[in-house]
């Protein structure tokens, strides 16, 4: 009789508690749409010419032909060491992106603002929301850029230059993960995902490029 009264006392605690942490997800969720709808909405003014130059300018096709083309490249075989290694731990992290987003992708299935107009899906997982992939793809890209220039031994002169370099891009990144919500892509969530994907893989991909 007492593992019956047991039991069901386990089985209403779980239960509540199930209860309670999806009542704190609907919650954020909620949250998170209203102050995305927000942001778009108060940010209309700003020419959407300029947000989809920034969405085109980390479209996934325009980044992952570089590598390719540099590593396939004759002359890239007389190249400095140090700029054949960062092209191979581009195109790595590239293909590593692609998979983890589309795995959370499809893992999750978080539909996109119901106001996001005009989009053109290159792949079938690009329906779905969480993570944003355009954040993941260009932090990945500044995150691994500093990461290497920080590695690389650089004079004073070249690395200066060096570092303005990757304060660009890093501007770009923050630029273009903001524009995702501008233009009603994607909720602020994620982008905030998507941005720290793209950092923990390329601390993971800087990190088996130099072992």
């Amino acid at each position: 009789m007492s593992n019956s009264s047991d039991e069901s006392s386990k089985s209403t605690t779980t239960s509540a508690t199930t209860t309670a942490n999806n009542s704190y997800l609907t919650s954020l969720i909620n949250l998170d749409t209203k102050l995305s709808l927000q942001i778009h909405t108060l940010c209309t003014p700003i020419p959407r010419s300029i947000l989809k130059a920034l969405e085109f300018s980390g479209d996934g096709r325009v980044w992952i032909p570089i590598p390719i083309a540099f590593l396939l490249y004759p002359l890239s075989k007389n190249s400095n060491y140090n700029l054949q290694s960062i092209f191979i731990g581009l195109l790595v992290g590239f293909i590593t992106d692609l998979i983890f987003v589309g795995f959370f992708k499809y893992t999750i299935r978080r539909p996109r603002p119901v106001y996001n107009k005009g989009m053109k899906l290159a792949v079938s997982v690009d329906h779905w929301s969480f993570p944003s992939g355009h954040s993941s793809r260009v932090w990945f890209i500044s995150f691994y850029l500093y990461l290497s220039s920080a590695a690389a031994s650089i004079g004073s002169d070249g690395g200066k230059f060096v570092n303005l370099f990757v304060l660009i891009f890093c501007l770009w990144s923050a630029a273009t993960s903001i524009s995702r919500v501008l233009l009603g892509r994607h909720f602020v969530f994620d982008v905030i995902a998507g941005t720290a994907l793209g950092i923990v893989n390329a601390l993971l991909v800087f990190k088996f490029c130099n072992i």
